[in-house]
């Protein structure tokens, strides 16, 4: 292994297998490495073997869960934006032939202690119980702005400048409810926390307005899409794409240490005694404890249900935000279901 490349990349998530493939096709000589044996690192998807393997240690799964082949269960698990940045990535770059995606079912707000479906069409807002009549009036003129808004006409800016105005402000112009910002604000713009509020109102309409493309996208319940079989389809699709443009790669390679000479400077990758040399290396931060400091944490839990969730039309796959102020906590909750009809779960 001791060779020269233009690029070492450590760790197979998303990130790292999606520059990979873009470095590749670019026509960079790049060296692509993982101390584990799968694709997806942190972000992969797991077997009901490897589940039980990860958290119950030597525990064998319940036989009446079914075949292990049958799961793919994520450990980051996240719907797609159907007309967002990494789907417009997937087409760019032609690694859509390589995976299948299938439209999320619904998307749903969890207000005042019961689970509502997030309206998807004018119709669906008139008889949402998330507003009364009046506000259903005021909300409907505030998206209308939101969706007639263009960044390069003034015209449509109504005499605000979104870059300075915060959305507290353009919100209190419409005279909207606390409970209509919080679906607005959480289950539309997808902010996590209230902090968006005393920001410019400009990032928060783009996310609206996002949100609104995607739904039209594919004309379903929800604005989000899945591959079939988990996101761990996705970093093994790019990695495809940067072995067909030269890309080497090592899984299972313990113990990959990053050189540097007396200024810092990287010199290349070490594992089992052998060297790859290189003036670039890009890693997820596991690779470098030392340069990495602790800034969160995210709570995860993972249930396998015999039942879709209730109070979503009995929907395959779903997504349920819960607003941070819902459940007095500092950040929102994000509940994602998926099953057979992704191939996750029998």
């Amino acid at each position: 292994m001791d060779e020269e490349y233009d690029v070492v990349v450590l760790g197979t998530g998303l990130k790292e297998c999606i520059l990979s493939g873009l470095l590749s096709v670019d026509g960079l000589k790049v060296l692509h490495m993982d101390r584990n044996d799968y694709y997806g690192g942190e972000s992969t998807s797991l077997n009901l073997i490897q589940l039980w393997k990860r958290f119950r240690r030597n525990d064998k799964p319940p036989a009446h869960l079914g075949s292990s082949r049958d799961y793919n269960v994520d450990m980051i698990p996240k719907f797609m934006m159907a007309n967002g940045t990494l789907v417009r990535v997937l087409i760019h770059t032609d690694v859509t032939k390589y995976l299948y995606f299938k439209a999320v079912d619904g998307s749903f707000v969890y207000n005042k202690g019961k689970v509502h479906k997030v309206p998807a069409t004018d119709m669906e807002t008139l008889k949402s119980p998330l507003m009364g009549i009046f506000e259903k009036r005021r909300a409907h003129k505030f998206f209308i702005y939101v969706h007639d808004y263009n960044e390069t006409d003034p015209k449509t800016h109504d005499g605000m400048d979104l870059t300075r105005v915060t959305t507290r402000e353009l919100i209190a112009k419409y005279g909207l409810d606390d409970n209509t910002v919080d679906v607005i604000g959480h289950a539309l713009a997808l902010h996590r926390d209230d902090r968006y509020l005393d920001e410019p109102a400009l990032d928060t309409v783009k996310r609206m307005k996002l949100y609104v493309e995607s739904l039209a996208r594919f004309q379903g319940g929800s604005p989000y899409i899945y591959p079939l079989y988990g996101l761990a389809e996705l970093p093994q699709a790019f990695a495809r794409l940067s072995a067909v443009y030269g890309g080497t790669y090592m899984l299972n390679k313990p113990e990959c240490k990053v050189e540097f000479n007396e200024e810092g400077q990287v010199l290349g990758v070490t594992s089992e005694g052998e060297t790859a040399r290189c003036k670039k290396v890009v890693c997820d931060p596991s690779y470098l404890p030392n340069k990495v400091r602790k800034v969160g944490r995210v709570a995860r839990a993972i249930a396998i249900m015999s039942h879709p969730i209730p109070n979503t039309n009995d929907s395959h796959s779903v997504q349920v935000i819960l607003p941070q102020k819902q459940l007095g906590r500092k950040s929102d909750m994000y509940l994602f279901c998926c099953s057979y009809s992704h191939n996750v779960a029998p």
